[in-house]
């Protein structure tokens, strides 16, 4: 990868006719080679108009453009778009033409030959996830919202771009299929890593997609840009903070794994020990519950002093039931809510045969809470320091 950015935009304006306001002003951005940067802001903002820009749909009225060092800001802009893919909410399948014929739009343009425009037809619809012999003849209207959506995704493709412009391309489709096309297009770019601008108004969907997001104010003003761990931990401004919303420290603990935590020892007995040594485990590690474990290493239930009191007996019967359990590779926002269901506000971490390995308490997570707000504040304490 390159230390030259894929896409430079150098004190780009756009004015439209009429209009003493730009819509986009002076707007000055990087976005690395194989990364995701998402756009996103408010309505009216000017983030769609910058993904115009970025591929000349509409002409810039100051500045410059670089794809990869060159400046694409006077070239054909014809040729220039057929460089870059593109992905818009509304789709924008040919009704006339079939599937196929859709996802070979641009290799035509370029002259590619028959059997070859076939044969990479035939691999971005397997790459999306539909059966070429099924699909490769049908035409748009035969598919759902969220088939057509791949289908879109394959066109964007279909020439290989090492750039793709992506404006909303999930926001016309229901919570479930979002989803799951969000998941399998994060898959699909840990295999192609396309450079992507990808534009949302939705703050998590920029979270969940996004290397780093760009939250733009009026004309495309840049009010933060940074990875998604460090803008939901220290917020820049009041706009920045009243856009992420309530709910960006929560948040942040999606990334942020079970996996790096230090495990809480915990105490703990087997089924088949007696009730007065789960009372003097207890008492040794003050604390309100004991977890019981069976005969492997597995958890089976929480326990308290009362449910020990009770002398012998079946103890898997006593307690509370565990619940969910997670394992190392769990995000710690997962792990927070598996312990908000319980009493005992504990979490038991399990390996893969699903044997006892410690715990998460809301201490830990406290914990790190505090060092992703240092850490964040010490990174822009850094660059103000460069800076002056």
């Amino acid at each position: 990868m390159s230390d030259q950015p894929m896409i430079h935009l150098d004190r780009v304006t756009k004015v439209y006719p009429g209009s003493s306001t730009p819509a986009v002003e002076e707007l000055t951005m990087d976005v690395a080679e194989g990364e995701i940067l998402v756009l996103v802001g408010p309505s009216g903002c000017g983030k769609s108009t910058t993904l115009r820009l970025i591929n000349r749909m509409i002409e810039p009225s100051g500045g410059q453009i670089y794809f990869d060092g060159e400046d694409v800001t006077g070239v054909n802009a014809d040729e220039l778009r057929r460089r870059v893919g593109y992905v818009i909410q509304q789709i924008g399948l040919f009704p006339h033409q079939t599937i196929g014929e859709n996802i070979a739009t641009v290799p035509k343009m370029l002259g590619w030959d028959k059997s070859r425009i076939t044969e990479r037809v035939d691999e971005l619809l397997e790459t999306v996830g539909l059966d070429p012999s099924q699909y490769r003849d049908r035409y748009p209207k035969e598919l759902s919202g969220g088939q057509a959506q791949r289908v879109g995704v394959a066109r964007a493709l279909g020439a290989d771009p090492r750039v793709m412009l992506m404006d909303e391309p999930f926001g016309a489709i229901d919570p479930i299929t979002r989803d799951r096309l969000q998941n399998e297009f994060l898959r699909l770019q840990e295999e192609l890593k396309k450079t992507i601008v990808f534009v949302t108004h939705d703050i998590d969907e920029a979270i969940k997609m996004g290397d780093r997001i760009a939250i733009l104010g009026d004309r495309s003003v840049i009010r933060q840009i940074d990875t998604p761990e460090r803008i939901l931990a220290y917020p820049v401004d009041d706009f920045v903070d009243d856009f992420i919303g309530s709910g960006s420290t929560l948040k942040g603990l999606n990334f942020e794994r079970v996996r790096d935590l230090n495990l809480t020892p915990y105490p703990t007995m087997r089924l088949g020990d007696s009730p007065d040594s789960g009372l003097r485990t207890l008492a040794e590690g003050r604390r309100e519950w004991i977890l019981l474990l069976d005969q492997q290493g597995k958890p089976l239930r929480w326990l308290r002093h009362t449910d020990l009191e009770r002398g012998a007996g079946d103890l898997s019967k006593r307690g509370q039931h565990i619940g969910n359990q997670v394992e190392p590779n769990a995000t710690l926002h997962d792990t927070l809510e598996e312990m908000l269901r319980t009493s005992s506000g504990t979490c038991p971490v399990v390996d893969d045969n699903g044997q006892y390995r410690g715990v998460v308490e809301i201490n830990d997570l406290t914990e790190v809470i505090r060092r992703l707000r240092s850490e964040a504040k010490e990174h822009y304490d850094a660059m103000d320091a460069v800076s002056s």
